[in-house]
């Protein structure tokens, strides 16, 4: 009998791990509960990184509106890098949407979600299955690495001059207070 129940405990981690390695919705379940405990809490300092120009850096959305980082200066830009596939993705996505509906009617605030597949029938429907409200886009031009460098995901956040505030990059909860006060003294600032 004890042998029996050892091994059905066995079997019963290994299902599990199997679950959470090879499931998407697991895995993103297990590090959206991480965050929720405290764990994966975007840093908030100035990153180092040489003055760039946002202009040309191109996103398409859904109705095929072209937007350009460049003629977004004056505000605040919220921009995230994900995948529908992408286990992090999905954890932190909860917590963008909940940013999102705070700031989507702050006039000095934009958000950018990318979908780093360009698949805008399917992200747009992802997002739709799950009742989320961010604003999806595709990638329409070459974005410097200083930007995006293939890491998913990642979220970068310029100040209303257009220069790199925040880069983060793997999944944080971005409904945390310091996020939530970060993102209005950037866009109450001149």
């Amino acid at each position: 009998m004890a042998f029996i129940k050892k091994n059905l405990i066995n079997a019963l981690f290994i299902a599990l791990l199997l679950a959470i390695i090879l499931v998407p919705d697991a895995k993103a379940f297990l590090i959206k509960g991480l965050m929720e405990i405290g764990f994966y809490k975007p840093k908030i300092e100035a990153p180092t990184a040489p003055g760039m120009s946002l202009s040309g850096i191109l996103f398409k959305d859904a109705k095929g509106n072209v937007v350009d980082l460049g003629d977004l200066k004056g505000k605040v830009i919220f921009l995230n890098f994900w995948a529908t596939w992408c286990p992090p993705c999905r954890a932190e996505m909860p917590s963008i949407n909940k940013l999102y509906k705070q700031f989507k009617d702050d006039k000095n605030v934009v958000f950018i979600f990318a979908d780093a597949d360009g698949d805008l029938g399917k992200s747009t429907r992802f997002m739709a299955d799950r009742k989320y409200e961010l604003p999806v886009y595709k990638v329409e031009s070459d974005v410097p690495e200083q930007i995006f460098a293939g890491s998913l995901p990642t979220t970068i956040v310029f100040d209303k001059q257009g220069l790199l505030s925040l880069h983060h990059e793997g999944a944080a909860d971005y409904a945390d207070k310091k996020i939530v006060d970060f993102l209005n003294k950037l866009s109450r600032s001149n």
